[in-house]
């Protein structure tokens, strides 16, 4: 507990010789990104703890049901990812955003499943009717990409076939931006 204490003390430290030397930039510019960017990681980290907060406050559970209810909260559910502390595991995750995107294939008489995931790669099937058209297509495609990446920023791929239950099928891949260091804001 004690060397706990003295690393948080250290860290604390540090991010206040940190903090001065930015004050000290020469360059107006730098200088004020610097702060605009730590003020508003301050600003998402306390929003955050708020919202742990008000749901444990209003919450009727304890423990691993508590937890869950964080992982909900949009914000606190990227935060958890963030840092690799989802309490859900990758393929529970996708399964989940894939139940909620079903809404959006059913009225289009379709249905989209989890093949497998591997590595960094996860294999998706779209079954049913779908428009022939390419741009509603693409639109589609998109859809499930967003969706997956919200819930699995991990994925380096999506890799999705489409079975419009005709003889053959089509496996479209669908391979994402080249992801750069996103600010956390993009990043949530």
């Amino acid at each position: 507990m004690q060397q706990h204490l003295q690393e948080h003390q250290r860290r604390a430290e540090r991010i206040e010789t940190l903090l001065q030397e930015v004050a000290q930039f020469r360059d107006q510019q730098a200088r004020e990104t610097t702060e605009e960017l730590v003020q508003l990681l301050l600003d998402l980290y306390g929003e955050g703890l708020a919202r742990l907060l008000d749901i444990a406050r209003r919450a009727q559970s304890t423990g691993d049901a508590l937890v869950g209810r964080f992982a909900q909260d949009e914000l606190l559910a990227s935060l958890l990812l963030l840092h690799g502390l989802h309490p859900l595991d990758l393929e529970t995750r996708v399964r989940q955003a894939l139940d909620k995107l079903q809404t959006t294939l059913g009225p289009r008489g379709g249905t989209l499943d989890l093949l497998k995931i591997e590595g960094a790669r996860a294999y998706l099937v779209l079954n049913g009717k779908h428009s022939s058209c390419p741009s509603s297509n693409a639109s589609l495609t998109a859809k499930i990409e967003q969706a997956v990446h919200e819930v699995a920023p991990e994925l380096e791929e999506i890799l999705i076939e489409q079975n419009n239950h005709h003889k053959a099928t089509m496996p479209v891949t669908f391979v994402p931006r080249q992801r750069q260091k996103k600010s956390t804001r993009e990043a949530l």
